[in-house]
């Protein structure tokens, strides 16, 4: 049912103070050390949360700053060290061709006998033969042979001295972000709209599939879950309480949506269980924001301050397979609510994180980041992190473009930098202070005009103790260990 004006004002009121959570941020700076940076306001905004606190509490956050690499390719603070996992062109797979390149997202499990299990999306868009390392077509894990994206599982011994990859799934495309399931198994998501005939496809893409890595036989046959909707897919994560899939979509022209799917009646998740469903089963619906006023909000950039709140309601999609119109045009202006760029989501303290990276001409408000929360059982969007445009990106220091997210054991988030410039891994406090953690030393430009591949899939080992995370060009797997502490 519809949430009313009345009951979003008493929900609004708490919910704009902040989630008391394990692992969140309030505001997130736009330096080390920084207190957020505010947007001008250029519109119209929801609810405000009392601002934070000026000035930063306790002692200084993070490890310190980075040191170069002299290998050119990872700089860490002081005590940290790196291993290369998997790299395009060097490590093979158990078959024996090359890892595949353009490393994206990245799912950690406990594996048997010690190991972790990661799953490791491709992102390669469009037909194999323009590609030198696509995904190889494992017998039985192929869904189109045309395709070159699709996953790899990279098994780590416990001691980490043995490393073996195989094929998870094949022949899809373009596979960007996507979520672990409670149950243990991985959704990849397709970020393109291809169907068959387009691109040298040879049938339709645009779809969620489920890949088990602890079965290769449950990934046989490869089935895209259609239930889901067919668009320019990012991430996903799950609701183990109430069931519930959110999906984020990056698009433009005009601008993606957020997704809610709601299982049919009766339905139980659990490994392989998506695959049965009918194409058509549950309800796929995209969000309509509107602040406690009870205005509708059109885009999510439309918030200035960190401590927005916005109440939605969920307007279901007329055409989830987008037939012959895609899902995000099937909507009028003032039927739903787009964001920009709508990147990595990560399920925590029950609710969903949901980043919006960046906004530029094509949103009514510019901003350089943004990473919300949305509470399921208030119904509300909540903005907790908010970065101002970044007016030298090529400076060291700051930071702009936040991508895939994870939540830390250690606290806060850790973010991967998708932004101009230097790209970074970065921690944010649950206070709102930014620290550095990784900076990408490895140059793919000249030396007259240096260019740096963005930092994706981060994510903690099961027991906390190793951080992995991918530079997507040429395609680097990396293990991140050190005096990791609980920040503060």
């Amino acid at each position: 049912m519809p949430l009313t004006r009345r009951d979003f004002a008493k929900r609004s009121a708490v919910a704009g103070a902040g989630v008391a959570l394990t692992g969140s941020v309030g505001v997130l700076a736009t330096a080390p050390g920084a207190i957020g940076q505010e947007v001008p306001d250029q519109g119209l905004t929801g609810a405000e949360a009392p601002a934070p606190a000026a000035g930063a509490r306790g002692r200084t956050p993070g490890y310190g700053p980075l040191i170069p690499d002299p290998a050119g390719i990872l700089a860490l603070p002081a005590g940290f060290s790196y291993r290369i996992i998997t790299r395009t062109g060097v490590t093979k797979l158990e078959t024996g061709e090359s890892t595949p390149s353009h490393h994206d997202g990245t799912a950690a499990f406990q594996g048997p006998r010690g190991t972790t299990l990661l799953v490791n999306n491709h992102e390669l868009k469009g037909p194999r033969a323009q590609w030198p390392h696509p995904v190889p077509l494992a017998d039985g894990l192929v869904y189109d042979p045309a395709a070159a994206g699709g996953c790899t599982v990279v098994e780590i011994s416990r001691d980490g001295s043995h490393v073996c990859e195989r094929v998870g799934i094949a022949g899809t495309s373009t596979n960007c972000a996507g979520g672990r399931t409670p149950w243990g198994t991985w959704l990849t998501c397709e970020e393109t709209e291809d169907k068959a005939g387009r691109n040298g496809m040879t049938k339709d893409h645009g779809y969620v599939f489920e890949v088990d890595p602890h079965d290769v036989r449950a990934a046989r046959a490869p089935r895209p879950v259609k239930a889901l909707g067919r668009y320019a897919h990012e991430a996903v994560v799950v609701d183990p309480k109430r069931g519930h899939l959110y999906l984020t979509e990056d698009a433009d022209r005009p601008n993606g949506l957020l997704y809610r799917w709601t299982p049919p009646h009766g339905f139980q998740h659990g490994r392989g269980r998506l695959r049965t469903l009918a194409d058509d089963a549950g309800v796929l619906a995209a969000p309509r924001c509107f602040d406690s006023g009870g205005r509708f909000v059109d885009d999510l950039s439309r918030a200035t301050k960190t401590g927005t709140v916005y109440g939605v309601d969920w307007i279901e999609v007329p055409d989830r397979d987008a037939r012959t119109t895609p899902v995000r045009k099937q909507f009028g202006d003032r039927d739903i609510t787009r964001a920009r760029k709508l990147e990595g989501m990560w399920w925590a303290d029950g609710g969903a994180y949901v980043v919006a990276s960046y906004a530029r001409a094509e949103s009514p408000v510019r901003h350089d980041g943004q990473v919300w929360f949305y509470d399921p059982r208030r119904r509300t969007l909540t903005l907790k992190v908010l970065l101002g445009v970044n007016p030298d990106p090529g400076r060291d220091g700051a930071f702009d473009g936040p991508d895939n997210i994870t939540v830390s054991p250690y606290g806060g988030l850790i973010i991967a930098e998708d932004g101009e410039g230097v790209q970074h891994l970065f921690g944010a406090t649950d206070d709102g202070r930014t620290y550095p953690i990784a900076r990408n030393d490895l140059n793919i430009g000249t030396a007259d005009d240096p260019a740096y591949s963005e930092f994706t899939g981060p994510v903690f080992s099961p027991d906390g103790r190793t951080l992995y995370a991918n530079i997507q060009e040429p395609g680097i797997m990396l293990a991140i260990t050190g005096p990791w502490r609980r920040q503060r």
